[in-house]
Formats: C-alpha cells, structure tokens, sequence
C-alpha cells in the first residue's frame, strides 16, 4: 500500500476526508499495523466528483469483485453507496460516509485534528474520538488495540 501518495492525490485533489482506523491510530503514535486506509469523506456533490476523479488514475474496483464483472467509478456510484472497501493500483482504500459512535462528515469533523503527515495536513479523529469509534465497532481487532490506544490517551494527560 502507498498510504503516502494516497493521502497525498487526495489532498492535492482538495477532497475533504479525515483518516480514521489504523493510520489514525498511528498518527497519534500507536505500534498497530494495517493493510489499509480507511477513510470517512464528505458526500457533496463537489466532493464525490473531486474523490472519483482523484482515485480513478487507480483504477479503484471493490474487493474480493469478480475481474469479470463491470464496475463503473464515479460520482454517481458514490452517491449510491455509503460503505466502499476498494482494492487499487495504491492498495486498499476503506471509505465510509459514516463512522460508528460518531455520524456522518459533518458530526466526524467536529472530533477531529489537523495535523502534518506525509508532506501534507491532514484531518484525522482526536484521539478520545478514534477510541470511541473502536469501541462502537465491536469488532476485535478494533478491541485488541483499545488498550493501547488508552494508553496514549493517558501518556498525553500526563503531559499536558
């Protein structure tokens, strides 16, 4: 996965999105480990074509789809979906037009940081607000990470 040049098409392209998931976890200094990028994206218009027009060069398809099948990128398909796990020419992108325990764009961006990464600034959850949103999650692999996700949350009470 070229996590670095993924954020960095979709912040040139002027999409508005915050990382959510693992790589948020690690810009807020976690040891996790992940395969992919998940992202929470704003559903405008202007949005959905500045975020189909920016991964299209990619060649973005869902995964696990059949190579057999067609599959249309674009604006429209964006709009008729709201949960995207597309495998690309970057490598797998997660995108979620609304994240559990926290809402949509526009209730996510309220709980949510800017901050430089990969040559850019970049929106990504607080860190009460990633941990809130693993929590919602219930999966495992996002409880497995809450301690250490405490842990941080601790560390910078700590120095504040």
């Amino acid at each position: 996965m070229n996590f670095v040049q993924a954020v960095q098409i979709l912040a040139d392209a002027g999409v508005e999105f915050a990382i959510i998931g693992g790589w948020s976890a690690i810009m807020h200094g976690s040891a996790h480990v992940t395969n992919d990028l998940d992202l929470c994206y704003s559903r405008t218009a202007v949005n959905l074509k500045r975020l189909a027009d920016a991964l299209t060069p990619f060649h973005p398809r869902p995964a696990d789809f059949p190579p057999e099948l067609p599959f249309i990128w674009d604006e429209q398909t964006l709009r008729g979906g709201t949960v995207f796990t597309l495998d690309t020419e970057l490598g797998r992108i997660d995108l979620l037009a609304e994240v559990a325990g926290l809402g949509d764009w526009n209730e996510l961006k309220k709980c949510c940081v800017l901050l430089p990464v990969f040559d850019r600034e970049v929106w990504t959850l607080d860190l009460p607000s990633l941990i809130r949103a693993k929590r919602a999650a219930g999966r495992t692999k996002d409880l497995l990470v809450l301690p250490e996700l405490e842990s941080l949350l601790d560390a910078g009470s700590d120095s504040a």
